[in-house]
């Protein structure tokens, strides 16, 4: 499984303009704001590596995220 990184305009967290988001089919989606470039870089890649190792993206284990668990701003189930 691969991901694909988009640039987005707004994701409507304007105090904290630095935002990340996971989404896909049939998979949990997740927000993260606060995120410090490059601070962050390796944690967005743990983050990501767990997403898609994840069964249906739901990460029940946030410690390998390191920083990035405490930027969390939602985590929507998979419909």
């Amino acid at each position: 499984m691969a991901m694909e990184v988009t640039q987005i305009e707004c994701m409507g967290a304007c105090e904290q303009p630095i935002t990340v988001a996971f989404q896909g089919v049939g998979r949990a989606a997740y927000l993260f704001s606060g995120v410090i470039f490059p601070d962050d870089i390796a944690d967005i890649v743990s983050t990501a590596g767990n997403f898609l190792a994840a069964d249906k993206g739901w990460i029940e284990d946030a410690r390998p995220c390191g920083r990035l668990r405490f930027c969390l701003r939602a985590r929507i189930p998979a419909l």
